[in-house]
């Protein structure tokens, strides 16, 4: 059974909710807490899950999804938009073939021929190093001792025509040697070559037939709107970045005139591609059967069920919103037609929502820089669309006089100490001390008091390497193969209160000793750190009245005198 009714009296909402930015509404949530009922309580692995709240016929109830695909979806689960799991399907046989590639690529370079044929290679190669090397130093020594003789007061012509001999026989001979191993080297490069171009050409296959086959994956995804209208993802990924790209990259799709040239851009193009997963989200697949069976969408949410993968930050029983990478361009297109909250909301905006303050409070100033004190919700420097910021604020003040050289930046949601430069040479003296590490900075956060349960030392160093998670931005993750070092000391402080309702917490101190986007946040957050995120952290926890993360003390030496100036700034 799909529909599921809904044990709530709680009004329906006059709008659908923005997937990308919401709070759940109470029917979402009782939705969920009567799916979580039948969810396993300490599952192993952790997954998301969708509800959706839909009307037919005057009936209200929910619907039910989780991200991915498995062969047994489950009755009281809706079904993937395209089932592409069936043993004897297309998927899978092509599917096989790629996999049997993968065997021969591994078992060919893990065999005992190519091993042998490599160490064959090394061998030589290090011989004839060996070989050549002692070759060259018999002539430097026979060519030392025949200078040497030549500088004694008589040398018959018989022994000048012998060490014109001895020299070009050593020359011949140290010729001689070079051939000889170029000769067993060319061969043995040729051995290792021949399993290398195997190697290389089952990659090459493998690619056209992974490339072919999520092509026509992506193909099979039909995805319907509110309108009743169909597309499937290659159109609705390409029709995406074309409506949001360069002008360059329309013009260049527009000159593709044949089909050939159009499959080629439409094929090839990364940019215009649907990443890997698209359309498997709980969000498609609940749209999807709505639309497909004559239901409304009235509501929906989206929540993490177990634990945390190591990448990305999830906590267990956390609302999330939906991804923008896979499920921007899917859902743009199927809620169509559809009235949404807040659709236009910028996506940056999404970091909290305190009622915005431009009041940038003046801590220190002259003639070279400024020390200011940011508050939460007002951005560092100008973003996509036209919201104040601290570097407008400051331009404004200064009227022309100066301009504002932003010198380190805070998140938008983040508040505490910024140094910004009123010259270009300030600021590259500035720019020098954060890059040297001579500025000290200490931030203070709050966490809820569960992070005490997990008994962790009062200090310590947390190392997690950050990059930016292509299929969320802005949210990062954590990357132990191409992230870039992130390192952060703490102090766990004690308990504290917040708030006007003066909540209880634990504040931390932070000390960040790199400076990478959100690193603090997620050092916060992640199992591997105190796995606990900040209150009011919406992108790795959950949104309150505001991010409780404060820069409170900055020191640096002033470029100009030369004095070592501190500023503290206690979160308020």
């Amino acid at each position: 059974m799909k529909f599921h009714p809904i044990l709530s009296k709680q009004p329906l909402p006059a709008r659908f909710n923005n997937p990308f930015d919401y709070e759940p509404d109470a029917l979402c949530r009782t939705a969920a807490k009567q799916l979580q009922a039948n969810l396993p309580m300490t599952p192993t692995e952790g997954k998301m899950y969708g509800v959706l709240i839909v009307e037919r016929d005057g009936e209200i109830g929910y619907l039910q999804a989780y991200s991915g695909q498995i062969a047994d979806e489950g009755e009281d689960f809706v079904p993937a938009v395209f089932d592409y799991l069936q043993p004897d399907g297309y998927f899978k046989i092509h599917e096989a073939e790629i996999t049997h590639l993968n065997t021969q690529i591994a078992q060919l370079k893990a065999s005992t021929a190519y091993r042998q044929a490599k160490e064959r290679l090394k061998t030589i190669q290090q011989e004839a190093e060996k070989a050549i090397e002692e070759a060259r130093k018999v002539m430097q020594g026979a060519k030392f001792l025949r200078d040497k003789r030549r500088k004694e007061a008589f040398i018959s012509e018989e022994e000048r025509n012998e060490m014109t001999r001895q020299s070009q026989f050593l020359k011949a001979e140290l010729h001689r040697k070079k051939q000889v191993y170029a000769e067993q080297i060319t061969a043995a490069q040729t051995a290792v070559n021949d399993f290398q171009d195997q190697i290389t050409s089952w990659k090459r296959e493998r690619k056209m037939k992974s490339d072919h086959l999520q092509r026509w994956l992506f193909s099979q995804f039909s995805l319907l709107n509110a309108h009743e209208e169909r597309k499937n993802l290659l159109d609705i990924f390409r029709d995406y970045y074309l409506k949001n790209s360069p002008a360059r990259t329309k013009a260049a799709h527009a000159k593709a005139t044949t089909p050939a040239e159009r499959a080629t851009e439409k094929g090839l193009a990364p940019s215009l591609l649907p990443p890997s997963g698209a359309g498997e989200c709980c969000e498609p697949k609940l749209l999807q059967y709505a639309f497909l069976h004559g239901f409304k969408p009235i509501s929906m949410a989206m929540f993490w069920w177990g634990p945390s993968p190591k990448t990305e930050i999830r906590q267990h029983g956390y609302y999330y919103p939906a991804c923008n990478g896979k499920c921007k361009p899917i859902l743009e297109w199927m809620l169509e037609g559809v009235d949404i909250e807040n659709k236009g909301h910028n996506e940056a905006e999404n970091e909290t929502k305190t009622t915005l303050s431009t009041d940038v409070k003046i801590l220190y100033e002259d003639d070279y820089l400024a020390v200011v004190a940011k508050p939460s919700g007002l951005l560092s420097v100008p973003g996509k669309g036209c919201q104040p910021s601290v570097y407008s604020v400051l331009k404004g003040r200064w009227q022309g006089k100066n301009d504002a050289f932003m010198v380190h930046r805070l998140d938008m949601a983040t508040s505490g100490l910024l140094v910004v430069a009123r010259t270009s040479e300030i600021y590259k003296a500035l720019q020098e001390q954060f890059i040297g590490r001579t500025v000290k900075k200490k931030y203070v956060a709050l966490l809820p008091l569960a992070v005490l349960d997990k008994q962790l030392p009062a200090s310590g160093q947390i190392e997690l390497p950050l990059s930016l998670d292509p299929n969320d931005r802005p949210r990062q993750r954590v990357d132990t193969e191409n992230g870039k070092p992130a390192i952060t000391e703490y102090r766990i402080i004690g308990k504290t209160t917040y708030g006007k309702e003066a909540l209880e917490a634990v504040k931390i101190e932070l000390y960040p000793l790199t400076g990478r986007t959100h690193q603090l946040r997620i050092h916060c957050a992640h199992p591997d750190g105190l796995g606990t995120p900040i209150i009011g952290d919406s992108l790795y926890g959950q949104r309150s009245e505001r991010l409780w993360l404060h820069a409170e003390y900055l020191e640096f030496t002033h470029p100009i005198t030369q004095e070592r100036m501190n500023f503290t700034l206690p979160l308020k």
